[in-house]
Parts: C-alpha cells; structure tokens; sequence
C-alpha cells in the first residue's frame, strides 16, 4: 500500500505529515510562522493545511503527533491548534486531537519554558503521569530520580520509553502500517553528560522504512542536530554494524540548510563535511535521492542574506546539490523561491520507490506529473 510525506512551506520552520499505508496520520513538528496580517504573506497556513486534511480523512485527530524539540520553529500556535488533555483551557470545539504524543526526555524536564514549549512540557507531563498517549525518547534512567521526586513510580512506566538503538513499538514493516521507525537520538550516553540543556542536540532523530511490494524505501528526519551530533550518530551506528540504519532516499535536512550540520566551517563557496557527515550524504544516500530543505530561499551571492549567520547557508546548499547530482537525485526547498506562492512537497513512497507530487500551497489535490523515483 501506498504511503506519502508531505513537507509544508513554513519559513525556517518544521511540519512534516506521514500518511501511512493503513491510513494512519504522524505528524512531525508544527511551525506554524504564518502571518496572516502580512499581505505579502507566502508561508501557508499550517493549521488550515491540516484540517483540510483531516476532513478528508474524515477524523479530528492525529494517531502520533511527534515534537522533535521544543525551539518555537518546531511547536510554533500549536496551543491554538491541539485538544490537550492537561488543561480544559485547551479544550471545546474545533481543536485537534494527539492520540500519542511523541516528545524527548528534556522536553519533560526543562525549566524556565513559555508559550507553546511550555504546554508540550505540561502536556507531556499529564501523559506521563497518566501512563498512556506518550512516548518518551531516550534512556528510562535518565529520568528515574526526577520521576521519583515527582512522586511517580518509575517501573509502571518504563515501557513508555524508547532509547536510541531501538524501534518504535506498535510499528513494523510487516504490519498494516507497513513501516518501522528506528531511533537514533537522543542517545543516553551523551545526554547523561550534558548539564545544562541542549534542544538541538537532545532532539529527535530517526530513520523510518517504508515497505510495500517487497521493496524498501528508506527516509531520515533530523531535526535540528549539528555534525558534532551528527558525527556521533555515524559513530554509534556503524560501531553497531548497522550501517543500513543511516541508509536514506529522503532526507529531511538538518537545520534549515545550516552549514553547521556538515562542519565547523562555512567555506568559500561550498561547506566541507567531516568525515562522519561526508560518509552519511555520499554513501549513505541511494540512487535518485531528494533532500528537502525546510527553509527559506537559498541567499543569492552577495545578498544581504548570504551574509547572515542564520540559516540557510548557500554553501550548504552547494554542498547538497552536489551530493544529489553526483546521484542523479533532488535537491528542494520549501519555500522556492521560483514558486510563487511556494507549492506543498508531497511525495509518493510505494514499491517504485518514492516520487514526487506537487501540490499547490493551499488547499488543494495533487497534480498528475510525477518526476523519476528514488530507491
């Protein structure tokens, strides 16, 4: 059966939809950054995307509604758009359901948060104490002594926890939804060293692999780690021998197109990649390839914003359009700035591989052009 992943033109913003091949809906990330007093306005409206999909599937909820980290880019308005369960504020009429809430450990552990960031920790929270619509991402340990201190036994627990290594329960290649999803971060050795907080390198990071006909397709969503981060994720991984876990035709790209996810240095007019990050995009990405960059246009040489040390990098993009050509594969960018308004990136995944299909920035169907598969 046929599955598809939707990427939303957001600004430096993260939304990612997966429809999977039982009709189950996983949403990664809302970032919602669309304004709609600015005339000029090109981001779509996140919450007016997803409800049209919801009425199509005719339901009012999300079967996993997942926040990689808690930075504003990734949960942005989500409080105006979520039923959550921790607060009859956040409740009545129109809002949308999360039958499992997919967030990582810090996100239930960080102080000093407000707004939306605060409300996932809340509800994140309330789940937990509920011992159910929750998974937390990470090592159990690691959350042990604050679980206790909190007046929650640990052991009741410990199976909503899912550590680095390991798949997804409720999920399996050869089940309904026809797809598996293997976690890469956070992992907890690293994060047992870390004093203070870092959302980007305690971030989510995972592998997901489609099945349908026999054939595999393979897809990487990186949140917003860094190639230090990255380069230990290479490390863990092929010290295991599961090289195949980095496998990807879809990649999700790091960072907004940050030259910081390849290396220390922006360059010239390309980012070098260490070593490790260099092994993930040119061996690890198979024939025919796409990259999405959820981001801005990418700066014109001596723009005002190829000056900026905000994301995206030209020489980032340099450096992911020579990995895809080299294998005939894509490199795109939510917001294009040759689409006006900026289209939808939905993609096919079935047997063939995954291919694209455009769809236009606001309510819409799909067209009928497809451009070559990957895999």
């Amino acid at each position: 059966m046929t599955a598809y992943a939707t990427f939303y033109p957001l600004g430096n913003a993260d939304s990612t939809l997966l429809e999977l091949a039982n009709k189950q809906l996983l949403l990664i990330d809302f970032g919602n950054q669309h304004n709609p007093d600015d005339p000029y306005e090109k981001r779509c409206d996140l919450a007016k995307e997803l409800r049209a999909v919801l009425r199509r599937a005719g339901r009012n909820h999300f079967d996993v509604v997942c926040f990689t980290h808690l930075d504003d880019d990734h949960c942005q308005r989500m409080g105006e758009f979520f039923w959550l369960r921790h607060s009859t504020a956040y409740q009545g009429e129109g809002r949308v359901e999360i039958d499992e809430l997919w967030v990582p450990a810090c996100a239930l552990t960080e102080t000093n948060l407000d707004g939306d960031a605060r409300l996932i920790r809340q509800e994140a929270r309330h789940r937990l104490r509920e011992k159910k619509g929750i998974r937390i991402f990470s090592r159990a340990d690691r959350l042990k002594s604050w679980m206790e201190a909190e007046g929650m036994d640990f052991e009741s627990r410990r199976h909503l926890f899912v550590d680095a290594g390991k798949l997804v329960p409720g999920f399996a290649k050869d089940g309904p939804e026809a797809v598996e999803f293997f976690v890469h971060s956070p992992f907890a050795w690293r994060q047992d060293e870390t004093v203070v907080h870092d959302r980007n390198g305690d971030s989510i990071v995972f592998q997901a692999v489609f099945v349908d006909g026999g054939e595999e397709s393979y897809a990487l969503f990186g949140s917003d780690v860094d190639h230090t981060v990255l380069a230990e994720i290479v490390n863990i991984t092929r010290g295991y021998g599961n090289d195949d876990r980095l496998r990807w035709d879809l990649l999700k790209l790091f960072h907004h197109c940050s030259y910081l996810s390849l290396g220390p240095d922006r360059g010239l007019t390309e980012t070098v990649a260490v070593p490790e990050v260099k092994w993930l995009f040119e061996t690890q990405g198979r024939n025919r390839c796409t990259i999405v960059s959820p981001s801005k246009p990418i700066p014109l040489p001596g723009s005002p914003e190829d000056k900026s040390t905000q994301p995206p990098h030209r020489q980032a993009a340099n450096h992911h359009r020579r990995v895809v050509g080299d294998k005939l594969g894509t490199f795109m960018v939510t917001m294009d700035q040759t689409a006006n308004p900026p289209k939808l990136l939905r993609f096919e995944i079935d047997r063939y591989g995954i291919g694209l299909v455009l769809a236009a920035p606001t309510v819409a169907t799909a067209a009928t052009s497809k451009p070559a598969r990957q895999g």
